[in-house]
C-alpha cells in the first residue's frame, strides 16, 4: 500500500513535467535571468519612483530632513533606472 502511494506521487510529478513545459526545461540560467529581468525592469524602477514620492512629500510637509530624503531618493533612481547597465557592466567583466 505504501509503494502505491509512492508511485502515485512519481507520476503525478512526472506527469506535470512532462505537460508544463516551463517545468520540464527550466534550467538554472534561464531562471536567474527570469529574476534579473523582474528585477531590473519592473521592481527597481517602481522603487526608485516610490522613492522619489516620498522625499516629496516629506519636503512639501516640511521634515527638516527632506534634502537627505531626496539626495537618497536621486541615489536610489540612478541605481533602479541604471540598473541593467550596471548588471551587464559586471557581467562583461566577469567574461
Amino acid at each position: 500500500m505504501k509503494h502505491r502511494h509512492t508511485f502515485l506521487v512519481f507520476g503525478l510529478f512526472l506527469l506535470a513535467g512532462l505537460l508544463i513545459p516551463d517545468l520540464a526545461f527550466a534550467d538554472l540560467v534561464s531562471s536567474l535571468n527570469g529574476v534579473k529581468v523582474k528585477l531590473t525592469g519592473v521592481i527597481l524602477p517602481l522603487l526608485s519612483v516610490i522613492g522619489i514620492a516620498v522625499g516629496a512629500i516629506s519636503f512639501f510637509t516640511g521634515n527638516p530632513n527632506a534634502k537627505t530624503h531626496i539626495f537618497y531618493a536621486v541615489l536610489g533612481c540612478i541605481f533602479g533606472f541604471g540598473a541593467q547597465a550596471i548588471v551587464d557592466f559586471i557581467a562583461q567583466t566577469v567574461r
